[in-house]
């Protein structure tokens, strides 16, 4: 059974950072997609952040560029989203959700909703106050 769980969330300023980390069990699959996506109240879930787990591929969303960087640790089966000089913008949950078996170039389709992830955490909460 696969499992996709999320911690390191909070509350920061604004120009702050935090570290969000997704430990990930029950697959044997080398080469996943794993990204981040988020939602904030009353608006459309939009992703963030994809690697390429079988070779440290990554891609992002405009709106974080230069400011989060997605990471993975495989020898822990665990992905990270740091996120510096972080905005009241960027407060939303933050999911972490995981396709199996794909290719590097589908990164950008998973960023944009495109290429649906089948599996998903159940989100940490990240608030960035003025």
């Amino acid at each position: 059974q696969v499992q996709l769980v999320e911690s390191g969330g909070g509350s920061v300023q604004a120009g702050g950072s935090l570290k969000l980390s997704c430990a990930a069990s029950g697959y044997t699959d080398s080469s996943n997609c794993m990204g981040w996506f988020r939602q904030a109240p009353g608006k459309e879930r939009e992703g963030v952040a994809a690697i390429y787990t079988g070779g440290g591929t990554t891609y992002y969303a405009d709106s974080v560029k230069g400011r989060f960087t997605i990471a993975q640790d495989n020898a822990k089966n665990t992905v990270y989203l740091q996120m510096n000089s972080l905005k009241p913008e960027d407060t939303a949950m933050y999911y972490c959700a995981a396709v199996f078996v794909c290719v590097p170039g589908e990164l950008r389709t998973m960023v944009a909703g495109i290429l649906m992830p089948s599996y998903w955490g159940q989100g940490t909460q990240v608030t960035v106050s003025s």
